[in-house]
């Protein structure tokens, strides 16, 4: 006889577990299933774990404010401490460069506006001063460094930047998802690893449970894709993707780690660093060290995965064009012989923005397509998939009337048509791992 669960959640990434806390705390009896040991394993454990409030849509941000608190006072709202050590927010603002390609981030700092995210515009000299360790001359557009013009200012200086205050890092985002299934486990949510599904079965029109590969069937009336960079196999399983006007692919990725430059506490001194303008992201890393990553320039090739069991897990010459680039704005930053970071992958949407939704089959849900960018958002959007699952399942149609969810922080209603399966391609987007 099958084991039975109110709900199965497919994937224990930190927002597989939020999912999993919010609904147990309604009283769901949920079970996580993940193909590897433990929750937090996958692209979670390889995250940037960066929180920040500039987004290219205002729904963006509105989400993204709505998490900050959450992630303020971590331990008040998972209501347990963690006999592992808790994650923790560490602040240091972010300098977000302008460039015509974001429009000068008017429409960034409208959004702010209309959320009361405090920040603080910067022409080219205050950023000299303010961060000395910084070229300001402009680059734009990005280059790859074979190009001949690699290197060679396009300006005497950007434009400008704006500076956002409130914005930081977790500490160990492996460590935070250990923390929501703790928590979640206190409400008697359960979790079962190295489990891979293999068929998702349906009666009578509705899902109805899921088949192991090892043969072992599970029941439930209500299953939830948060499968990450697997979302779209799982969603093939189910039969839902030709009903879906988004659909999702996994994106393979390159994280560099190298010291910061000789002389400069980057640790003290150093910010979360935005920059259209050469095509890079950057972090502060303990050991006074910088992660690079890379915002997805023109330039670069976009290296899509048929198989995210099967991937170049290899170091390439896109770590090195991002550590070059970053090159042309951290002075002196080192351009290691022996390459250090990360391989791993993004589960991205046609636009970057997030698939947050029901599907065309009774009772199969969705919170995929978080493109390296829904880290940070993950206690809201275990939040939202509760409330959307509890009044889908109430008899609300949510293709036909949108599912409002009420933000409780910025004291809002948010419109979760947003993330429809269903919605067009957005165009405000930046279409990049910025979202």
């Amino acid at each position: 006889m099958s084991e039975k669960y109110d709900a199965i959640i497919i994937g224990a990434g930190i927002i597989g577990c939020c999912t999993a806390f919010e609904l147990a705390q309604k009283g769901y009896r949920t079970l996580n299933v993940d193909k590897l040991p433990a929750a937090g394993y996958g692209s979670t454990s390889n995250s940037c774990a960066v929180i920040r409030l500039h987004y290219s849509t205002s729904d963006g941000v509105a989400i993204a404010r709505e998490s900050y608190f959450y992630w303020l006072d971590w331990e008040k709202y998972l209501g347990v401490t963690d006999p592992s050590g808790m994650a923790r927010y560490i602040n240091y603002g972010c300098l977000v460069i302008k460039t015509a390609k974001n429009k000068f981030l008017k429409n960034v700092m409208n959004s702010m506006d209309d959320l009361g995210v405090a920040y603080e515009e910067l022409d080219s000299s205050v950023i000299k001063k303010k961060y000395p360790f910084l070229d300001i001359r402009k680059y734009h557009p990005p280059k790859r460094p074979d190009d001949p013009e690699f290197g060679h200012p396009t300006g005497d200086a950007i434009v400008g930047a704006i500076f956002v205050p409130e914005s930081g890092f977790i500490s160990d985002p492996q460590l935070s998802t250990h923390n929501v299934q703790t928590a979640a486990e206190t409400h008697g949510a359960q979790f079962l690893f190295n489990a891979q599904v293999t068929a998702i079965r349906k009666k009578k029109g509705r899902v109805c449970g899921i088949t192991l590969k090892n043969g072992r069937t599970i029941d439930a009336p209500i299953i939830i894709n948060v499968a990450g960079p697997h979302s779209f196999i799982i969603n093939r399983l189910a039969g839902v993707e030709q009903g879906m006007n988004i659909k999702t692919r996994a994106l393979r990725q390159e994280v560099a780690h190298v010291p910061a430059p000789e002389g400069w506490n980057y640790e003290t001194d150093g910010t979360l660093i935005s920059d259209g303008d050469i095509g890079c992201y950057s972090r502060p890393e303990v050991g006074n060290h910088i992660l690079i990553g890379s915002e997805e320039p023109d330039c670069d090739t976009l290296d899509w995965v048929d198989d995210p069991d099967n991937y170049d897990l290899t170091l390439s010459d896109r770590w090195s064009a991002q550590v070059m680039r970053e090159a042309q704005r951290i002075r002196n930053l080192p351009i290691p012989n022996q390459k250090q970071g990360l391989v791993d992958l993004y589960d991205v949407t046609d636009d970057w923005i997030p698939i947050y939704d029901k599907s065309d089959l009774p009772g199969f849900y969705m919170a995929v397509g978080t493109s390296g960018n829904q880290y940070k958002n993950a206690p809201v959007v275990g939040k939202m998939m509760a409330h959307l699952i509890e009044q889908t399942e109430a008899g609300c149609d949510h293709d036909i009337t949108p599912v409002q969810f009420p933000m409780a922080h910025t004291r809002r209603s948010f419109n979760m048509a947003f993330f429809s399966r269903l919605r067009q391609i957005n165009p405000n987007s930046s279409f990049s791992v910025i979202g």
